[in-house]
């Protein structure tokens, strides 16, 4: 059973309340003081500087309990092929309508480059131009986080970028989720690495022997993984330095409950206080919550 709050507006104490909880979300963002993390990510960083793919090498083996070795890093580009073609013909149609949709919103939004200004004599003109190498940070070893792969891999295609390096944590087994990789396949990524945490921020920034070092790095990821883009912005680009995901749904009584607590489970999973429902329904928020135990149920990961 999640935990639950209703804030009523007609309450007295409902300002006051609300804005306890906008200062309670505000300050899990905020960083007071060096996270307990911070030497090890900076071992880490120095460690991957020194010795490159060895050290990637042995702190994953260290971190994800797994052996990798250095010229095994790189998922062959015939594994990308199998697990595309393998994929079950429902959640491959639902891949492909998902990159068409981000795709076609991607490329609404591109920007343009603008006309030159004549001025004076002179021509005054800005030019757009998209980066070399983008590395992408698709996290979870045990969930596949497909959305990771498409919202942040596509914006780059479309944007015009030529290669992209996909980093990946592997499972139990040394490989990467046969779905991310399905992702890729679709997307016609084939450079993907076996590798999580900071140990493959630091790889694609610095670059080593067998992975090509990134102009930016972008996508979600903990804590080690968010210091280490921290610590190495500035060498590389980053995207932000993110916290866990969090949503806020708007709805009124023509909302279904059974979406309305699916959007709210799908970022309660990362931080189970950071989803809410504002809503002058309250019998929406009785349906919600009958919704939210429901689904809750069914998962098998969950706040």
């Amino acid at each position: 059973m999640p935990k639950i709050r209703v804030i009523r507006t007609t309450d007295s104490t409902a300002m006051a309340d609300l804005a306890a909880v906008r200062q309670s979300l505000l300050l899990d963002h905020l960083i007071l003081d060096e996270p307990p993390q911070t030497k090890t990510v900076r071992d880490i960083i120095a460690d991957v500087r020194r010795r490159g793919d060895e050290a990637v090498s042995e702190i994953t083996a260290r971190v994800d309990h797994v052996t990798i070795p250095p010229d095994q890093v790189r998922v062959p580009v015939e594994q990308i092929a199998r697990a595309q073609a393998t994929t079950d013909p429902g959640l491959r149609a639902a891949i492909q309508k998902s990159i068409e949709a981000v795709r076609r919103f991607q490329t609404s939004i591109l920007t343009p480059e603008p006309k030159p200004v004549q001025t004076q004599g002179l021509t005054l003109s800005l030019r757009v131009r998209p980066l070399r190498r983008v590395g992408v940070c698709v996290p979870g070893a045990a969930a596949p986080l497909l959305s990771s792969v498409v919202h942040s891999a596509l914006p780059a295609q479309v944007a015009g970028v030529k290669e992209i390096a996909i980093i990946a944590p592997p499972r139990h087994n040394g490989d990467i989720h046969p779905t991310i990789l399905a992702v890729c396949g679709e997307l016609g990524i084939t450079e993907v690495y076996r590798m999580g945490g900071a140990q493959a921020i630091a790889a694609l920034a610095l670059g080593t022997q067998r992975v090509p070092r990134v102009d930016k790095i972008v996508g979600p990821g903990g804590m080690y993984v968010q210091l280490a883009k921290r610590y190495l912005y500035g060498l590389v680009d980053i995207d932000m330095f993110a916290a866990t995901t969090e949503v806020l749904v708007i709805a009124d009584r023509t909302a279904r409950p059974a979406f309305v607590a699916a959007d709210m489970l799908a970022q309660a999973e990362h931080n189970p206080g950071s989803a809410i429902l504002l809503t002058d329904d309250e019998s929406l928020v009785e349906k919600v919550i009958t919704e939210l135990d429901r689904q809750l149920a069914a998962l098998t990961t969950g706040p």
